[in-house]
């Protein structure tokens, strides 16, 4: 039976789609939140393997679109990085309660990071797959950078959708404003980062990066030699889910 979709409307924002299982009466642990990449949503297999992992354990676990993207409202070239990140504080803000885990993919660990010092109480862990904090900075020629402020969004082919990826001015801009990697990330709790080696979208040493700026001590990088960006075959959410199971 699929999960259903429901629906809360951030003050200011759109209404944001999100999918919510509580934990079974006696089960201890972490709330999961999943944080999709960029252009994605919460039905994506990592999500959704994880998701039923969750439910199979009794685990609470939340799924969220963020405004523009999947099922929430919203026009997806007028929102920002922290338009997300708020929308993510928002829900975990509405419907969880206790401790969280955040697992962010790709722009996910961006907002992840962001999420995890915005609300220090609350997250408890975090798992990155492919993360992907400053990619306004790194992941752009500087003509690609003079596109986006020239003409107020970049459009290119995407191997992962038949829609052009499209960076707007607002969000790279918002990115920019937002950036981590230049100075300690002051978190003390448990971070995994998960990342392929054959990456060719987020090199894997940013995770390193990540890894090297994280105040905390339990870190511990997985690097997968002939993984891809989307870390999706069967042994990568296996990786996953047994890296998200042994977490304290």
């Amino acid at each position: 039976m699929e999960d259903e979709i429901l629906y809360l409307d951030r003050p200011g924002g759109s209404s944001l789609a999100y999918c919510y299982t509580p934990a079974k009466p006696g089960i201890k642990g972490t709330t999961l939140v999943f944080l999709p990449g960029y252009m994605s949503d919460m039905e994506g297999g990592k999500a959704l393997a994880l998701d039923s992992w969750a439910k199979a354990k009794g685990r609470a676990m939340l799924r969220l679109d963020y405004a523009g993207c999947g099922a929430s409202s919203g026009e997806f070239e007028e929102q920002s990085l922290i338009d997300w990140r708020d929308d993510v504080l928002f829900l975990i803000d509405k419907v969880t309660s206790g401790s969280v885990t955040l697992v962010g993919s790709s722009m996910g660990g961006w907002l992840m990071l962001l999420v995890a010092l915005s609300r220090p109480m609350r997250i408890k862990a975090m798992v990155g797959i492919a993360a992907a904090p400053d990619f306004t900075d790194w992941g752009f020629s500087q003509d690609q950078k003079m596109t986006i402020l020239r003409d107020g969004k970049l459009e290119e082919s995407s191997e992962y959708s038949d829609d052009p990826y499209v960076t707007t001015r607002v969000f790279w801009q918002s990115g920019e404003a937002n950036r981590l990697l230049h100075k300690d990330i002051p978190f003390d709790g448990t971070v995994r980062l998960l990342h392929g080696q054959n990456d060719q979208d987020v090199p894997w040493a940013y995770s390193l990066e990540i890894a090297k700026k994280m105040r905390s001590a339990d870190v511990q990088v997985h690097l997968v030699k002939d993984g891809d960006h989307r870390l999706s075959r069967d042994q990568d959410i296996a990786l996953l889910v047994d890296v998200v199971s042994r977490l304290p």
